[in-house]
């Protein structure tokens, strides 16, 4: 069967490949080999400073995520965006629209137990990802808080997970 439909005329394209626009290359290329060393760098300011020094990203906070590796069993420290919901953390797992989901992410699968430093204060928090209808609650204020979560989203076509850090 050929791409037009009976009457000779083409179909438009799904709704997806309609409304997804890939990752800029430049991004996926910059990503893949700085995201790593500039999170290192940034989690040793962070903590030696207790958030003084690169503890935000213009007026967002961020802050050090500490999960356990569901390999090497070592702690993995990742500075991210956040959002403060009473005595919970929200996190987002958009690693700037690539087509995987952060490696944060599997580890926190594995092992949920978290440790979350959020200026001078480090508390061991349980992490899970919001289900639908709490993604889809939380989304909206997550995206008035950081548009690029939104542009993230626009990026891939997997669903970028919500993650909900609340005390143990």
């Amino acid at each position: 069967m050929t791409a037009d439909d009976s009457d000779g005329e083409p179909r438009p394209p799904s709704g997806a490949a309609r409304k997804r626009r890939r990752t800029p290359f430049l991004i996926t290329h910059l990503a893949s080999r700085l995201l790593k060393p500039m999170s290192r760098a940034n989690a040793w300011l962070y903590r030696r400073s207790g958030g003084r020094v690169l503890g935000s990203l213009g007026s967002r906070p961020l802050c050090l995520l500490t999960t356990t590796g569901r390999r090497s069993g070592l702690p993995r420290t990742q500075t991210l965006l956040y959002v403060p919901d009473g005595d919970a953390v929200l996190l987002v797992a958009a690693q700037g629209g690539l087509p995987n989901n952060p490696l944060w992410l599997l580890n926190l699968r594995a092992d949920p137990s978290v440790t979350v430093q959020t200026g001078n204060r480090v508390r061991r928090l349980r992490a899970r990802e919001a289900t639908p209808e709490e993604r889809a609650r939380l989304w909206p204020r997550l995206i008035a808080h950081y548009h690029g979560w939104e542009q993230y989203q626009s990026w891939t076509d997997r669903t970028i997970p919500v993650v909900i850090c609340t005390p143990e």
